[in-house]
């Protein structure tokens, strides 16, 4: 027996294979284009699909025996389709910056405040509710044809499967899901003007969708017998990976965007998640939530880094070229793509503060490490009034196998981090979820002991954190005081 995750991102998709023990042994990837432009950012679903029968095809050839597909999406994006699945537009990306008065009306009906309470999410045009407004409002034609409104994890699932479904952290990236009552939310929709009546049905993470449609069937070469699963919105996907299961342990995803996701054993404080921007929405396991807290260039901005200051240069050694073990003592803002929680602020810029004639560019590196792990300890506090209790993290993603930032964040957060060996958390995430659902594990536990490996534990240090501390007590002041010059 073999299972798949199957992980549609916003630039790309991919199917990754493991056998029953838990072991990958084979992945594919397809990437497809974003238009990306000052009136709109927009994909073209149909490539998107074409993308994803393509990667499992590819599988299919070399694993014709795969028993179940667990389907994780990136969120908030949707598109209307007629009643065949056929999309009526592109889809617009959470980028896009359309439905902001869109946001502003259902906030003027509603209230801030009643939309974080219902939803779980303090009001914000990246979702998907305004946006469908706003093809109402400026699209009738699009919207008067629509006969269902797809996410993209449930646009894969129905064309596969030909059952509409979607899973509930999935849903409430549409900022109209109930997540006390864990149901499209009335009182939502019908102040956005929209009947609910055209979304897919919520059904909990994990939940079986049926066998392949025949069409799909010669799409991909999958057997007549596999099962689809609704699995979930990508970072609940990542946190099942990452073995995170109860309020204890929090994840670190050290991926392109940096992102910490606590677990909740219950619903958090809504007006201190909404005052941060910090997402609750329903975890995996029933009656628990995570929360996201991110900044949009994590390893993106180690990334530019390199691209900008390390020509010829590995990132080992530029790690090695600093050749201390101490703070550099240099401020960087990480806003190169906007500022993410707490502040949400898509026109702050990034910022590199306490340049000299003695600065190097390895040093330049390590401070823009330093920068992202300040950010996330900014977060960190912003989530303390919230309910957490979490006493280590696990980190996944390519950052993780840095064992030099991964000392450092637990020197800044004062707080113990596992690397796993895992880079697509959201993959095997999607893996176990599947694997239950088709008998090949009991439960999370059992398939956290197959799939969810450890490499290393880093201990944060007393001395480095006072050391580091020093200098975020200057880092918390630098968006206030950079912000209103840009």
């Amino acid at each position: 027996m073999k299972i798949a995750g199957l992980d549609i991102g916003t630039t790309g998709c991919k199917l990754t294979v493991f056998d029953a023990a838990g072991k990958q042994l084979g992945k594919a990837y397809r990437d497809y284009p974003v238009r990306r432009a000052v009136s709109g950012h927009e994909i073209d679903i149909s490539t998107m699909m074409e993308s994803v029968y393509a990667v499992i095809r590819e599988m299919t050839t070399q694993y014709p025996d795969i028993s179940g597909i667990g389907v994780t999406s990136f969120g908030e994006t949707f598109v209307m389709t007629d009643a065949k699945g056929t999309p009526l537009h592109n889809a617009m990306l959470y980028t896009d910056p359309r439905g902001a008065e869109e946001c502003a009306e259902l906030v003027e009906k509603l209230g801030a405040d009643r939309i974080a309470e219902i939803s779980g999410l303090a009001p914000h045009e990246m979702y998907s509710i305004p946006k469908m407004m706003w093809i109402k409002k400026h699209k009738p034609e699009v919207f008067a044809a629509a006969r269902h409104i797809f996410l993209i994890g449930d646009y894969v699932v129905y064309h596969l499967t030909g059952r509409a479904q979607i899973d509930y952290s999935l849903a409430t990236r549409t900022m109209a899901f109930d997540i006390h009552t864990l149901a499209w939310s009335e009182e939502i929709f019908q102040a956005a003007g929209i009947d609910p009546a055209l979304m897919s049905r919520p059904v909990p993470t994990g939940t079986v969708a049926g066998a392949i449609r025949p069409e799909a069937i010669e799409q991909t070469g999958l057997a007549p017998d596999c099962v689809i699963v609704s699995v979930s919105h990508d970072q609940v996907a990542a946190a099942v990976g990452a073995g995170a299961f109860d309020g204890s342990i929090a994840v670190d995803g050290a991926g392109t965007v940096e992102c910490l996701t606590p677990i909740y054993d219950s619903i958090p404080e809504i007006p201190v998640m909404a005052k941060g921007y910090f997402s609750v929405v329903p975890h995996a396991v029933p009656g628990k939530y995570v929360a996201y807290a991110f900044s949009y260039t994590g390893g993106a901005l180690i990334q530019w880094a390199m691209e900008t200051f390390g020509k010829g240069e590995t990132n080992e050694s530029m790690e090695q070229a600093y050749g201390k073990d101490e703070p550099t003592g240099l401020l960087v803002l990480p806003h190169f793509a906007g500022a993410a929680t707490p502040y949400m602020d898509t026109g702050s810029k990034g910022a590199i503060l306490g340049l000299t004639t003695e600065v190097t560019a390895p040093m330049i590196y390590r401070a823009c490490m330093e920068g992202v792990a300040y950010e996330m300890r900014l977060n960190y506090e912003a989530l303390a009034g919230s309910g957490i209790h979490f006493r280590k993290l696990h980190a996944t993603g390519g950052g993780a196998k840095s064992r030099v930032w991964m000392q450092m964040k637990a020197d800044i957060l004062g707080l113990p981090i596992t690397a796993l060996k895992t880079v697509d958390a959201g993959t095997v995430g999607s893996a176990m979820l599947t694997g239950i659902a088709v008998g090949l594990f009991t439960d999370l536990s059992d398939a956290a002991e197959h799939m969810v490996q450890e490499t290393e534990t880093y201990l944060p240090r007393p001395e480095m954190h006072e050391k580091y501390m020093q200098v975020y007590a200057r880092y918390r002041q630098v968006y206030q005081a950079v912000r209103p010059l840009m």
